[in-house]
This record gives C-alpha cells, structure tokens and sequence, in this order.
C-alpha cells in the first residue's frame, strides 16, 4: 500500500504516528518518506501528503484548527478571501509554532498573514480534529468579514445542507444584537455566494426585486429587479465556453421577447465594484422607463 492509499482508505487528511505505525509503517520508513518528499511532517507526530491544503498544515503546524473563512473553505462553502489562513487556538494556547515552520515559536514577526481567533466556541467538539464546527466558522466568518460576505457563507451553507434553521438560530443568538437585522434576508436558495451578494447590494441601492424567479418559456432567472430587469449573476465556472455563450444568449433572446431587459453581472463587479453594478442597473431602468413599449 502506498502513503497515498493508506491516507485515501483512512479518509485522513492529518495521519498520526501511532495510526501509521499500527497500519504497518517503521520509523524508518516514514524517515525516508519524508526525506524523499512522500510525506510532510506538519509537526512532531502529524503526517500529511504535499498535496495537502496549505492552510491545513499551516493549522497543525501552528498547533490550532482551521476558523472562519478557511474552515468554511474547507467545507465547501463560499468564503470570499482564504488566501490566509485563519486558525482558532484555545484561549488558554501556549507555545504556538510559525504556521512555516514547526522549529520556530510564534511570534507577531512570523505569523505570515495568518489571522489567529482566540474566542471560546459555541461547540468545541464539533468539526474535526483539525477544523472548528462549520456554526462557529459561521459565527466567525460574521465577526471577521463584511456582512454582504458573511451572509453569502451562511447562505452557502444552507443551500447545501450542510446546517438547518436551528443553526442558523444559534449563530445569530452568538452574535452581537446588531446582526439581527440581517436574518430576515438569510436566503437558501442561493445557488451561489455571488448571487446573495448581489441582492445584498441591490437591497442596498434601494431596489424592489424578486429573486428565484421562474419566467414562463425560458426558466428560472436569479433576480427580476422592479419587474422588468432581469440581472443573473455569472462565473466562468457556469458560463464558460461556445455552449453555455449559445445557451445565455438565448435565454436573452426569449427575455427579450417577453418584454424584459437583461444584465449579466460578472463576478468580479459584483464581488470587487458593487457600485459598477448598481451604475448599470440604474441605466438599464433609466432607459426602460424613457422607451418602454407594451408587447403584444
């Protein structure tokens, strides 16, 4: 069996010496497998392959788990900027080591960008051994990020099912009161992080719209803005390529046809220039009010 196999079969990210020993590994051999690059020792007695998410390791190394935007990240749920790793160590953490190297103790000149939270968890024991619970991510993620980002993770969660309503009762019960006016709009329908950022700044701008909604003849569309714009929100993961061109411009087309204007938002504007965003909605209905027709 190879290291890979055995971490694939242990459905392990993070392997410990006495699980590797048990399965049939020496020390001599886990010597040479990290000698020759086949493992990494994120610290003294974890194992992981090099393929292993950076942040993880930067986790283990440190001696903490995985918080806020990376641990939802990691869970397969929108974060809008995991390009630091964020780590949660237990109020009471003592010699903590640099997130690069296992030889150094912490310090504030070693940290490299990674972003320590420190505050007691609404559940220690859930998540994983290197991962806070996704509720206390949540929480976290509220704490740390704009709340359009914030209620994008949360909604992320919800659609797919990864918590429910009484989760999303006991993240808001775990934040300051000012955040309660922010649950009215907790959405799972999102298909998307982008998309509940988008009604998140079309709410902003003061805007009447319906989101999800199903148009006779062409489909679901994920926003209709004043009853005649309808603004979707795309991603070269979605609308990359000759055949989904093809299928946005015709679905365009059939809107068209109906008597409706179309906006694309990309997800850069969205995400980076909400208010190019807001510019070219107002256009848009600035110019349907001055020609607007009646179909027949």
């Amino acid at each position: 069996m190879t290291w890979a196999e055995y971490f694939q079969e242990s459905n392990a990210q993070i392997a410990e010496t006495a699980a590797l020993l048990a399965a049939g590994a020496t020390w001599r051999s886990l010597q040479a497998a990290v000698d020759n690059g086949f493992l990494i020792r994120a610290r003294r007695g974890h194992y992981a392959l090099p393929e292993t998410d950076v942040h993880l390791l930067e986790a283990v190394r440190l001696g903490g788990r995985l918080a806020c935007v990376s641990a939802a990240a990691h869970a397969g749920v929108f974060a809008l900027d995991d390009s630091f790793a964020h780590i949660h160590v237990h109020p009471t953490g003592s010699r903590l080591r640099a997130p690069h190297n296992r030889f150094e103790l912490l310090t504030d000149r070693n940290r490299d960008g990674v972003e320590l939270h420190w505050g007691r968890l609404l559940d220690s024991e859930a998540g994983t051994e290197y991962r806070v619970g996704l509720a206390d991510a949540l929480v976290q993620v509220f704490r740390c990020q704009e709340p359009k980002f914030a209620m994008a993770a949360l909604d992320s969660a919800l659609h797919q099912r990864l918590i429910g309503d009484e989760d999303v009762a006991t993240i808001f019960a775990a934040l300051p009161a000012r955040f309660g006016a922010l649950r009215p709009f907790v959405d799972a329908r999102s298909d998307s992080g982008q998309e509940t950022v988008l009604r998140y700044i079309v709410r902003e701008a003061g805007y009447a719209f319906e989101s999800q909604v199903s148009i006779v003849g062409v489909g679901r569309v994920d926003m209709v803005v004043e009853g005649c714009l309808v603004v979707e929100a795309d991603s070269r993961k979605f609308h990359d390529g000759w055949s989904a061109h093809v299928r946005d411009r015709t679905r365009d087309c059939d809107l068209a046809a109906l008597g409706y204007m179309t906006y694309r938002a990309l997800y850069r504007d969205i995400i980076h220039n909400p208010a190019r965003v807001v510019s070219a909605i107002a256009g848009l209905l600035a110019a349907n009010r001055h020609y607007r027709t009646v179909i027949a």
